[in-house]
This record gives structure tokens, sequence and C-alpha cells, in this order.
């Protein structure tokens, strides 16, 4: 193979790496058709039902068009089904939008991506699944953002804190997994968390272990310091603690006879200066806090393919719910970090300040509403009064 051809594959290659695709998209446009490519679970005959739906308040009646749960204290579990892909040796980004308008107080408003084995009808909460992320709420100690991989047929959670949106707006929640093993969260198009994906997930064993023939040896001072040999306690130290109260006197209606011999009551004594003890000096056999040594762990083998997936075929939404009203849009699931920002911000960041402003200009209506109300009540016993 000559240089030029060795350049040209290597152009080539590079060219289809770079190259962006969209594996799924759903934005919810194109009214009822939505039910063609989502399919409920028959799993349990009491899961809750989706509707379509902007909210009370929106940015734009068809853009903000999503998803919604509409039953109280219902499991919810839907999916849609794609081309199946892999994600090997190139980003794996996964974006939808989410809205609590009924100012959740206990549920789940995450995905969940499933391999396309998925037997659809039979999803349910133990059904395996390679990620699962967004956001979970439940009271006030429970505020945040899941990032569950699965590997190796054992789900690991994420080692950090990630907080979570928990107001009424809608918010776009951003993934990006990279073949190098590394992440990142974005809320917002706003990154919030990032690192490895080693680092940040129990996946694999420790790197280092304790030696386990390592011992600490017997004559190892980990005190600091030690009593001064050279102290000592001063004669007058030692004082009772308690003495008999200098200013008591005995009652003059006191018999010894009958009463016993007299004592005057215990006081503390001010002179009591407690227990000696000597006085503290470095210690010269001090050699520190004993660390055991580590030793390279036999179990622990690196996985440069953490991230990866071999069959990546359906979004699902698959949750728990106290208050219904959460609403679902803007799924993508893409190989291009960069698509995915500029989706973000045409699509949610075209309609959440007019979204705003709507909630805003309703909330004022109803406090005009309110106002009018309770001036009405005030009236009403002044019109009485004159009737009378």
């Amino acid at each position: 193979m000559t240089a030029l051809s060795v350049f040209l594959l290597a152009v080539s290659v590079a060219s289809v790496l770079a190259e962006s695709n969209v594996y799924f998209r759903e934005q919810f446009e194109d009214g009822d058709a939505w039910t063609s490519r989502w399919v409920e679970s028959k799993h349990k005959s009491d899961y809750g039902k989706f509707v379509l739906s902007a909210g009370k308040f929106h940015g734009d009646a068809e853009k903000d068009m999503g998803v919604q749960t509409s039953q109280d204290a219902r499991f919810y579990s839907m999916s849609s089904r794609f081309d199946d892909f892999s994600n090997q040796g190139q980003p794996l980004v996964i974006q939808f939008t989410v809205k609590h308008e009924q100012s959740i107080d206990c549920g789940g408003g995450y995905i969940k991506l499933f391999p396309s084995g998925l037997s659809q009808e039979e999803l349910h909460g133990d059904s395996v699944y390679n990620i699962m992320f967004g956001p979970d709420i439940c009271g006030p100690g429970t505020k945040k953002v899941h990032v569950i991989f699965n590997y190796k047929g054992k789900n690991h959670l994420i080692n950090k804190d990630i907080r979570c949106k928990d107001d009424e707006f809608t918010h776009l929640y951003t993934l990006i997994v990279n073949p190098d093993n590394t992440y990142e969260v974005k809320i917002d198009n706003k990154k919030v968390e990032s690192g490895s994906l080693e680092d940040d997930w129990d996946v694999l064993p420790p790197k280092k272990v304790k030696d386990p023939e390592a011992k600490k040896p017997e004559d190892w001072d980990e005190k600091e310091t030690v009593p001064d040999p050279e102290d000592k306690k001063p004669e007058e130290w030692d004082k009772p603690e308690n003495i008999p109260d200098p200013d008591a006197k005995k009652p003059e209606d006191w018999d010894d006879e009958m009463d016993g011999e007299w004592e005057p009551p215990m006081v503390t004594n001010p002179d009591y200066k407690g227990e000696w003890k000597p006085r503290e000096i470095d210690n010269p056999a001090y050699k520190g806090k004993w660390v055991h040594p580590e030793i390279d762990n036999p179990e622990y083998t690196a996985d440069p393919e953490i991230y990866k997936y071999d069959s990546i075929g359906v979004m699902g939404l698959d949750l728990w719910q106290v208050k219904s009203g959460t609403i679902f849009d803007n799924f993508l699931i893409t190989n291009d970090p960069n698509l995915a920002e500029e989706i973000g911000n045409d699509t949610w960041g075209q309609t959440k300040d007019p979204e705003k402003k709507m909630k805003d200009s309703q909330e004022d209506e109803e406090r005009k509403k309110r106002e009018e109300d309770d001036q009405g009540r005030k009236e009403e016993p002044k019109e009485e009064g004159k009737r009378k």
C-alpha cells in the first residue's frame, strides 16, 4: 500500500467517524400519530396513561407538545423503537426535555435506553436497560439527576450528586458518553458535571488494594505527644474537690441528741485543681500515622470500552409518579454533541422565555382575581348593613 493510499484511507475513516447521525428524534408535532410510534407496556393492567399536551402554560402551543403523565399515584411504562446501533468508537448523546408543571412532590422524570431485544409490551421496572438518565425528585431529600450504566449485567449508580431542577418550567437534560470513557452531563445546555466513567462509577475493581502481607511494626509509635517525664506535680496541688461550707452555722434549734452530730454542708473547693497530669511534649519516637502499603490489585483489568453498548434500539419511559403532570418532549439520540446543543437551542432555547412569560401572566391574572374576590367579600357586609 502506497503512502497516498494510506493517507486516503485515513481520511476516509476520519470522515466516517466524524459523520453526524441522528438515531432517534421525537417532538410530538404530528398530533395523535405518536401513538403509532410508542408502545404501551401490558406487563401490568393499571399503568398510568400518557396524553398529548403542551401544558397549562407554554412557549409555543405546537412546538411544546409532549407526552404528559395524567393519573396520580401510578407507574408509567411505554417505549419507542428505532434502528439498532452500537456506540462503539463514537460519542453517544442522549437528550430530552422535562417539565414538572404540577410542582412534583415525588416521581421520576428520567428515560431508559434499552437494547433492541427488549419486548416492548413486557417492559417493566426490572427490564434490563443500558442507561438510565434524568431527574428524580422525592420530597426535599431527593432532587438528583440519575446517571446509571449497566455494565456486564449490573446497574452502577454515579458516585457524584448531581442536583436536578425542581421548578415548574421546562428544562433540557443532556448526557454525553465519549469513546475515551469520559462523560458530560448538561442541564439547559450548560455543563453541570463531567469526568471519567472508571473514576465516577464503581464498574471496575480498584487498581490498588492493601497488601495482605504488610503488618504495622509492633514498635511503630503513632502518638504525636507524650507526657513530659521531667514534669512533677506541685506539692500543693492535691486539694479536696469539696469542703465544708465555712459560712454555714449550726441552727439554734439543732439538738445533737435528737438530730445527731451537726455537720456543715459541703461546697465546691475554690482551690481544687482537678486531677494533675504532666504536660505534653513532642514524642521523640513519633513516626507518623502508619499507612498500609498497597499493591496492584490482581483482580483489576483495565477496560477501554466501558462506554460501549453493542445494541441500542429502544427509548423508554418507565417510572412512578405520585402527582402526575410531567411533560416529556424533544427526545434525541445522536453521536454529535454539537448537533445536540444546536437542536437544544432551536427547541427548548426558543420556547423557554415565552413559556415563563405566559406563566407570569397567568399568575398575575390569578393574583388580580384573588384581590377582586377579597374586595368583594369585604364589601358584602356593608351592603347588608344598608339594606337593614
